[in-house]
């Protein structure tokens, strides 16, 4: 499995389902990808359509296969309300080293809630790579004797 850094670009999400019945959602996202973990700002207000464009790094050293996003409704007073979640396969990105933001499904119960917008880019982790071009330098040869 390849090793290296993913960065993920959080764009929106549109045609959520509201989880608050009086006022607009407060969505944030949580970014899973095998045991770390971030979290977006809230989108105060922004209920269904919400807009973050925030950036997320993680470290990819093992096999990791998905992304998975998990969507949740901030609520003060009482417990976050789990709005949808979007698992999104790697194997692609590894494959071509970035992708563009693209809408991928956001499914609760199986069914589809909505969409959230996703950027992925994957720098893969350089082993054993060399530069040989300052080679004679480094070991002090004859470039530095004073023949």
């Amino acid at each position: 499995m390849p090793q290296g850094t993913l960065e993920v670009l959080l764009v929106c999400a549109k045609g959520l389902e509201n989880t608050d019945f009086l006022n607009n959602m407060d969505p944030y996202v949580i970014l899973i990808c095998r045991s770390q973990e971030q979290k977006s700002s809230v989108a105060s207000g922004k209920g269904t359509e919400p807009e973050w464009n925030e950036n997320f790094v993680f470290t990819i050293s093992d096999s990791i296969s998905e992304l998975t996003l998990k969507i949740m409704d901030s609520d003060a007073g009482s417990g976050d309300d789990f709005v949808g979640e979007a698992n999104i396969p790697l194997e692609p990105l590894f494959m071509e080293g970035s992708l563009p933001p693209a809408a991928y499904n956001v499914v609760k119960d199986e069914e589809f809630r909505g969409e959230i917008r996703v950027g992925l880019t994957f720098t893969p982790e350089v082993h054993g790579e060399r530069d040989f071009r300052g080679e004679e330098e480094s070991y002090g040869g004859w470039k530095e004797s004073a023949i």
